[in-house]
């Protein structure tokens, strides 16, 4: 008998660490019944949340693809662990992975097969994850993804220094004091953000919770990445999928932005060692191409996953 899945719930997700019971939060855009594959959604931050991707429905819409949303744990409506901050032993990529794996079983996805888009670090979540061939993998998106954190930064580091001279002084004063709780230090990364996190003005109201999520429980985030997208001090800061990459042997689509924080340096690794890939790059977007170019980019994925 065929599980009867909700459209929206919450999974048991057996953490031995957390000390509580936990729980991942989904919701389903769609009819998992169809005969389209379903695409697992992947956000960013970690801890921006999966309202910033709600975009995404427009594949339903347009290709019939059923949608599968779900805040990560830490996160959203997920089970919060504030009392893990700075915890880098509990916040691991395989704690993400492991809870991707419990989601993939718990709705039935195996047998049918699914498709991943990652974004951000959703993307870098999901480019380690499809190395190890899990079973029902079909498709592939990194939306906005780096191949490395230090090809990430090197990306940004060019970029940074192409900011009005007084913002990138307020910047690395504050860094260099380890000042970067102040409110000084934020306007001065919002400059950053409006140029290559997301252009529009004013941001969307998507965006604008993802980063209020980031702000209101940046447990994942600071433990993880560190105190802004210029900077990484967390246990992401050496992370790399580049001697794994070569192993992911499901056709793959690349996505990022000619403004992107995730410049192309970080994306080539990618392309290089990807056997089934395909590159496209937004010429009028950031990190936020399903805003920016919403049309195009959904066009782009729409076609990708139903070919």
């Amino acid at each position: 008998m065929t599980k009867r899945i909700a459209q929206e719930g919450l999974i048991p997700f057996n953490v031995p660490a957390a000390n509580k019971p936990c729980h991942t939060w989904y919701r389903i855009v769609g009819d998992l019944s169809s005969s389209s594959t379903p695409l697992v959604t992947l956000h960013g931050g970690p801890g921006a949340c999966h309202e910033y991707l709600l975009p995404l429905r427009d594949l339903n819409v347009e290709n019939c693809i059923p949608i599968i949303f779900y805040d990560q744990i830490g996160n959203g409506r997920s089970t919060r662990l504030r009392e893990k901050s700075g915890d880098e032993e509990f916040w691991t990529e395989e704690l993400f992975r492991a809870e991707l794996d419990n989601m993939v079983d718990h709705l039935d996805l195996r047998s049918r097969g699914f498709d991943i888009l990652g974004q951000s670090w959703g993307g870098m979540l999901a480019s380690k994850y499809a190395a190890l061939h899990p079973k029902g993998l079909r498709k592939l998106v990194l939306a906005n993804t780096c191949a490395s954190v230090k090809l990430l930064l090197e990306g940004t580091n060019v970029l940074r220094a192409q900011l009005p001279k007084d913002v990138q002084e307020v910047l690395d004063k504050c860094e260099k004091e380890e000042n970067v709780e102040s409110e000084e230090y934020e306007q001065a990364c919002v400059v950053f953000y409006k140029r290559h996190l997301c252009r529009l003005d004013p941001w969307p109201k998507e965006v604008e919770a993802a980063l209020g999520h980031l702000k209101d429980d940046p447990t994942v985030y600071k433990t993880m990445y560190g105190p802004s997208e210029l900077v990484s001090t967390g246990n992401l800061k050496n992370w790399s999928a580049i001697d794994e990459a070569h192993n992911i042997m499901v056709p793959t689509l690349l996505i990022n932005g000619k403004y992107d924080e995730v410049q192309d340096v970080a994306v080539a690794p990618f392309f290089e060692q990807i056997s089934k890939v395909k590159w496209v790059t937004l010429e009028q977007s950031s990190h936020m191409g399903h805003f920016e170019e919403r049309k195009r980019f959904m066009e782009i994925v729409g076609r990708f996953l139903s070919g």
